[in-house]
């Protein structure tokens, strides 16, 4: 065999280059990077924990809603959420199963979080849906599955809470497939629920698992029958739900066959778990089913052109900013998504929005509140970025070459307030506040044309809440909010000046300018924005900001 060193220095640069592409190729395969979506109170944070458990990366999971157990849900790591026991913010975790690479994010589930999430779901490769076996589809769980198919993004649904009485198991799916207009795909079938609830019949490797109640399943739990038809399904389930295992598995299999993976990855069937998260019950039979099908990361359209995961130039886009995920030395973190290419610490990366080039001397991973520098990240991995406020969300870093990624949403807000300063000797410490956890993106700050008043923009009221409750907690700033009668924000735009002059000085009242300077038009009404952009034809009225307008 021909070795390294009997190589000439054109041979050893073309050996060391297969080398690095190998590496290189490895790596993006083994990364599996998704979201867990769902309505508030499915189960979506407990599962996360759950899958932790199975990374070896957690070794005891918190208990999200306890008064009792001084725990709580590692993947929520701001002091409010383990106050209320809900998740207000994504957050980002990584750990190895199998070989395989996963980045997890958890996302906020209350719908006034919701933009957060969106702005989450086009970081990731694929989601886990996760749904409530007692209480079916929900509001949030339509709106974000929209978000899914807008970007043809593969689903796994994990039905959820079989512990507890809930909906037939038949009916549920007929649900889930009618309101979110998704092809399901059974790949575990369960045996009864509620307090009747015995398992799950594992359709794919024809083992059943068994449960019980206020314990862990574990590989001894799993007893493989390759034929139903055998007497070991009476001894272990009884007669009734043996017959009755039997008639739904021959009904299944009949409608549904075995999985196409092809069919998966084009979002066009989404395959189905059956369990129990707070029991740890049903979950490694989806994660292995998901190591072993999910999409490794993938080409993503771009200003210029459709950018492809192999290409070795480095890109990446950041998706999300949080201020203070370490309350104590007040940094500022950006999210970056491996788009091509490698990230490599130290390494000067071009700010495409900025138009210059920046390094970063201690990138981070994550698990949740803790965080690990790197060396470098691929395709799929989601690194920390200190930030000293060169980010906005959508900005992209690259190795020199000009674009943007497509397709990261902003909204307008739908819910506005004037912010009230309880101290004046705070005021610097407000600024900084207002300025730093809207850079977040989950609220915007507008400031009323001539004048001083700050104003709050959100999509939800949980979110003056939290506002409220981190400017006091993180930068000692007390204020309080008196709604105002807005109900759109439209940025104005037009090819004459003079008339968004004009507009701004007979409507003072309704003008401000957001951080970037730009002129928002606050509509008391749909019937007042309609006048309006019926009577100056020649503004243009827009719904949202333009997230890469350049400076």
């Amino acid at each position: 065999m021909l070795t390294k060193a009997y190589l000439c220095a054109p041979e050893k640069a073309c050996f060391l280059k297969l080398l690095i592409g190998m590496k290189y190729t490895t790596e993006i395969n083994r990364r599996r990077t998704f979201a867990i979506i769902s309505h508030p109170d499915a189960g979506k944070t407990t599962l996360t924990e759950k899958l932790l458990l199975f990374g070896g990366a957690i070794q005891t999971a918190g208990a999200v809603k306890s008064n009792k157990i001084k725990k709580h849900a590692t993947s929520d790591f701001m002091e409010i959420e383990r106050q209320r026991g809900i998740s207000v913010a994504t957050s980002v975790m990584t750990f190895e199963y199998d070989g395989n690479l996963i980045n997890l994010l958890d996302t906020p589930g209350h719908k006034d979080f919701a933009e957060d999430t969106y702005r989450t779901l086009t970081a990731v490769d694929s989601v886990i849906l996760v749904v409530d076996s007692v209480n079916g589809v929900e509001d949030q769980t339509r709106r974000l599955m929209e978000v899914c198919r807008m970007r043809d993004t593969p689903v796994i649904v994990f039905i959820n809470k079989m512990d507890r009485d809930g909906k037939n198991r038949f009916d549920l799916l007929e649900e889930i497939e009618k309101e979110l207009n998704l092809h399901l795909h059974p790949m575990t079938w369960p045996i009864n629920s509620g307090k009747d609830f015995k398992g799950v019949y594992n359709l794919y490797d024809k083992s059943l698992v068994l449960f019980t109640a206020n314990t862990k399943a574990n590989d001894e739990d799993a007893v493989r029958i390759s034929d139903l038809s055998a007497s070991l399904l009476e001894d272990r389930l009884g007669e009734k739900d043996a017959a009755v295992l039997r008639e739904d598995v021959e009904l299944v299999d009949g409608v549904h066959g075995a999985l196409n993976n092809e069919d998966y990855l084009k979002a066009a069937v989404a395959p189905v778990f059956f369990g129990s998260a707070v029991n740890n019950f049903g979950v490694k039979e989806m994660l292995e089913t998901f190591v072993r099908i999910a999409p490794t990361p993938r080409s993503r359209e771009t200003s210029k052109r459709l950018l492809d995961v192999n290409e070795d130039k480095f890109s990446g886009f950041i998706f999300k900013i949080h201020a203070n995920l370490d309350p104590k030395h007040r940094d500022r973190i950006a999210f970056l998504r491996v788009c091509s290419g490698r990230f490599e610490r130290n390494k000067y990366f071009h700010h495409v929005r900025l138009d210059k080039d920046i390094r970063f001397s201690n990138p981070y991973s994550f698990l949740a509140r803790s965080k690990d520098v790197i060396e470098e990240a691929y395709p799929g991995d989601v690194v920390g970025l200190f930030d000293t406020g060169n980010f906005k969300i959508g900005d992209t870093l690259t190795e020199g070459e000009d674009f943007f990624f497509t397709g990261i949403p902003s909204f307008s807000p739908e819910i506005f307030k004037e912010v009230i300063n309880k101290d004046p000797m705070k005021t610097k410490q407000l600024e900084k506040g207002l300025l730093q956890l809207t850079d977040e993106g989950v609220a915007q700050l507008f400031t009323q044309f001539g004048g001083n008043k700050k104003i709050i923009g959100c999509v939800g009221e949980l979110q003056f809440e939290v506002i409220q409750y981190r400017l006091l907690q993180e930068y000692g700033a007390a204020v309080e909010f008196r709604a105002l009668p807005f109900y759109k924000a439209c940025w104005l735009t037009s090819t004459d000046d003079k008339k968004l002059v004009e507009f701004s000085r007979f409507k003072q009242a309704n003008i401000a300018e957001d951080k970037d300077g730009h002129m928002v038009y606050l509509a008391q009404s749909e019937w007042f924005l309609n006048t309006e952009r019926t009577n100056n034809p020649e503004i243009e009225f827009h719904f949202t900001s333009e997230i890469h307008k350049a400076e």
